[in-house]
C-alpha cells in the first residue's frame, strides 16, 4: 500500500466499535436494567427512552463506519484487485455490513412500534407479561432475537477487519525463507 489510510481506517474501526458496543450494551445493560423497574408499566417506556437517546450516536457510528469502509476500499483498490483473499474478505464484509445495517434499522422500527405500547405491563423490555397486548408481545419476540443478532454480526465484522489488516502486512524476510512461494 503506497499511502496511509489512518483517517478512513479510524472512521471505519471507531464507527464499528461504537456500533457493536452500543448494540451489545443496549441488549445487556439498557434492556436488562429497564426490565428491573419495580413498575411493570414503565419497562418498555424506560428502554424506549434510552434507545431514543442513543439513536443519534448509533446513526453517526454507522455513517462513520460506512465512510471509512468506502475510503478503505478506494485506498486499497489496487491491492484488492491483486489479492483474491482480500477481495473475498471485502465482499463478505460488505454483505455482513448490509445485514447488520438491516437488523439495526429493523430493530429501530420495532422499538418505535413498541414505544407506542408504553404503559402496558410487561415482564421485561423484550418479554411480554399478563398486561401486554398480543401486538406488543409479537414485537417483543422479534426484538428479543434482533437485540443479539446485531451485536453478533458487528463482532464478526470486527474479526474480519482484523483479518484484513493481517492480509496487508508484508511477509517478513525471515518468514519468506521458510515459506514456499512467498518470494
Amino acid at each position: 500500500m503506497a499511502g496511509r489510510n489512518t483517517w478512513v481506517r479510524s472512521l471505519h474501526d471507531v464507527g464499528l466499535a461504537v456500533w457493536a458496543g452500543g448494540a451489545l450494551m443496549g441488549a445487556v445493560g439498557l434492556n436488562g436494567s429497564a426490565a428491573t423497574s419495580n413498575n411493570p408499566r414503565e419497562r418498555v417506556a424506560l428502554a424506549s427512552e434510552g434507545w431514543k437517546r442513543w439513536a443519534p450516536v448509533q446513526v453517526a457510528a454507522l455513517i462513520a463506519h460506512g465512510v471509512g469502509g468506502a475510503g478503505l476500499i478506494l485506498g486499497n483498490k489496487a491491492r484488492l484487485a491483486g489479492q483474491p483473499e482480500g477481495r473475498a474478505n471485502t465482499i463478505v464484509k460488505l454483505a455482513l455490513t448490509g445485514a447488520a445495517a438491516g437488523t439495526t434499522l429493523y430493530s429501530g422500527i420495532l422499538g418505535k412500534q413498541m414505544s407506542k405500547h408504553a404503559g402496558e405491563a410487561t415482564d421485561g423490555t423484550t418479554e411480554g407479561g399478563p398486561g401486554a397486548s398480543a401486538e406488543l408481545e409479537s414485537l417483543q419476540r422479534r426484538q428479543r432475537v434482533l437485540q443479539w443478532v446485531t451485536p453478533a454480526l458487528t463482532v464478526i465484522l470486527i474479526v474480519l477487519a482484523a483479518q484484513q489488516g493481517e492480509q496487508q502486512r508484508p511477509i517478513a524476510g525471515w518468514l519468506a525463507r521458510f515459506t514456499p512461494n512467498a518470494r
